[in-house]
């Protein structure tokens, strides 16, 4: 071999200083995907707290919500499905429904199913309030005059 030979580099420095730019890039994405994995961590400890915390708070606006539903309904559903409701919400919320849909005749049963309670309580409703009622108008139905369609006057 020649002196000069030595000095020069041959395919395999050359391969190996190419190695060494990749093996420096490979080793900058390191660093950097741990800097990004830290920061990340840290940020997600300062974020648990706020999220159980917030949590917590949409937790008791549920529990709240629910109070006040069911103070200002008054009504409670039982096993079966339907709603019991208290004195006289009843009434009202016939009459409510009544007044959403004045065009409309309703017959008892569709006002129960709307009402989601049952079609006696309703029918009992009409027959015991419902005839004096100034705001209802009970129109009779049917053969006989023996079922009765009810709309808002």
């Amino acid at each position: 071999m020649k002196k000069s030979d030595v000095s020069t580099p041959d395919k395999y420095d050359l391969f190996i200083q190419r190695f060494d730019q990749f093996q420096s890039l490979v080793d900058e994405k390191k660093e950097l995907q741990e800097k990004i994995a830290q920061i990340q961590n840290e940020c997600q400890e300062r974020i648990l707290p706020l999220e159980n915390e917030l949590s917590s708070v949409i937790r008791r606006l549920d529990q709240r919500l629910s109070k006040l539903e069911g103070a200002t309904e008054k009504a409670e559903s039982g096993e079966s499905g339907y709603i019991k409701y208290g004195r006289g919400q009843l009434g009202q919320a016939i009459k409510n429904l009544l007044r959403s849909n004045p065009e409309k005749a309703f017959k008892p049963k569709e006002i129960a199913e709307a009402l989601k309670t049952k079609g006696t309580s309703v029918s009992l409703w009409f027959n015991k309030y419902g005839m004096t009622d100034s705001e209802i108008e009970r129109i009779p139905s049917g053969k006989g005059g023996k079922r009765f369609v009810y709309k808002v006057r």
